[in-house]
C-alpha cells in the first residue's frame, strides 16, 4: 500500500514556505501537493524512489 496518504506535521522556515506558496500558486497545485511534488522529484533524482508509475496526475 504505497499510495497511502500520512499526515505529517512539518515545521518550515518562514521565507521558504512563502516561496513554496509562490511556486504552489504558479503551477496551480495546493501548497501540500507542491511540497509532495518537489520531494518524490528529489527523491527519483537521487535514486531513492522507483519512477515506474507515477501516482500524481500532476507528474
Amino acid at each position: 500500500m504505497a499510495n497511502d496518504k500520512k499526515a505529517y506535521p512539518l515545521r518550515i522556515n518562514g521565507s521558504v514556505l512563502e516561496a513554496m506558496q509562490r511556486w504552489s500558486e504558479d503551477e496551480l497545485r495546493s501548497l501540500n501537493a507542491q511540497i509532495e511534488y518537489v520531494l518524490r522529484d528529489a527523491l527519483r533524482k537521487a535514486g531513492r524512489l522507483k519512477a515506474d508509475k507515477p501516482d500524481d496526475p500532476t507528474d
